[in-house]
Formats: C-alpha cells, structure tokens, sequence
C-alpha cells in the first residue's frame, strides 16, 4: 500500500493503457490516475515519458501505435500533466544517467530506461509504475510496481 505524500513515477506505459480503452490494464492505469490523490500519493513524469507518449500515441495502429493525430495527441498530454508532477531532467539527472550506463553497462535502447531511474532518483523517488518490469529490475534502489498489482497501491 502506499504511504501518504509518496511520489509514484509512472512510465510511458501507463499512460498509454489510461488512454486506450483496448489495452490489458487501461481501468488499472484510469484508476490510478484518478484516484492518486485521494490515495495520499502523488504521480510524477518527465520530459522522456511526455515523449515517448506522444511518440506512440501518434505512431499509426499498425504500427503498435495509438493513431492520434498531433491535436489529440497534446490534448491528452495537456490533461495527463495537469495531474501530473513534473520532474526536471536537470545536470544532476544526467550525473546520474552517466553513472548508471557505466555501473549497469546498458546500451542501446536500455538507455530509455535508466534516464528514468535517474530522473527517479535525482527526484528522491523509489517508486517506479511500469508494465515493463525486466527492463528495470538490475536497479535495486527503486521498488517496481506493475498495474497488475494494483491491489498494492489501492489497498484491494
């Protein structure tokens, strides 16, 4: 369960299944979007998960993407973010995203992943919202939480 004024960082997946109907979790991911802040808890993004949404959610559908237009697409954002706290990608973010490329030798498109653990703890947040858990479980300075626990964060 979460403890009141916790931060919750939610990557780019949960905001995709909050806004697609079709997707596995999207009642998990609307629940816990509206429901933060009667939780106690806080939710938080950066820069990167803004991008890579809007990346996805105007990709065409065959293409594993949502088919927005850009419109739509900023509309969401814009209504995301107004619940949303926002975390800088300051110098310290980049210290850090240096530091773990070097300690966890990560490549690639693993580096989306660790620019998020360190916004995540340049911010002093532990607790990452993914359904993407192996992509971050070398970290142990952060707790994951899939949407499929969600009896975790609702108390359920």
């Amino acid at each position: 369960m979460t403890r009141v004024d916790e931060v919750l960082f939610l990557d780019t997946n949960i905001l995709l299944a909050a806004t697609d109907e079709s997707r596995h979790h999207h009642l998990l991911a609307s629940k816990l979007l509206s429901a933060s802040g009667s939780l106690g808890c806080r939710c938080a993004l950066s820069g990167q998960i803004i991008r890579e949404y809007l990346v996805v959610a105007t990709r065409s559908v065959e293409a594993n993407g949502l088919g927005l237009d850009a419109a739509d697409a900023l509309a969401n954002v814009e209504q995301l973010s107004s619940r949303l706290e926002f975390c800088d990608e300051s110098e310290s973010v980049s210290t850090r995203l240096r530091s773990l490329v070097r300690a966890y030798h990560w490549t690639g498109k693993r580096i989306h992943s660790a620019n998020v653990v360190a916004t995540m703890n340049a911010h002093g947040i532990t607790r990452l919202v993914t359904e993407n858990p192996a992509d971050f479980q070398v970290c142990q300075d952060i707790t994951l939480i899939t949407l499929s626990e969600g009896q975790l964060l609702f108390g359920e």
